[in-house]
């Protein structure tokens, strides 16, 4: 059976350090996502990224604003 893919939301950072940050503060905060191995489609700093529906993108980016945490780059991808 082939998985269907669908578009997704990928949030990129510049260290691992932020992604761990977000991670804890998503998790805290019951915010939508994963973290997930970066996705060979992008070039990124760091290996790590976070995943997400992509109507959950305006919620995480005003939490994460909010929270200070820092990102490298905001993807949408058919994942």
């Amino acid at each position: 059976m082939i998985k269907e893919k669908k578009e997704t939301l990928i949030i990129t950072f510049l260290c691992t350090t932020d992604a761990i940050q977000t991670e804890k503060f998503c998790a805290r905060n019951h915010l939508p996502g994963r973290m997930i191995p970066v996705p060979r489609a992008i070039s990124a700093s760091c290996g790590l990224a976070w995943k997400a529906a992509p109507e959950e993108k305006e919620l995480l980016l005003e939490a994460m604003k909010c929270e200070g945490l820092r990102w490298e780059g905001i993807y949408l991808l058919m994942l």
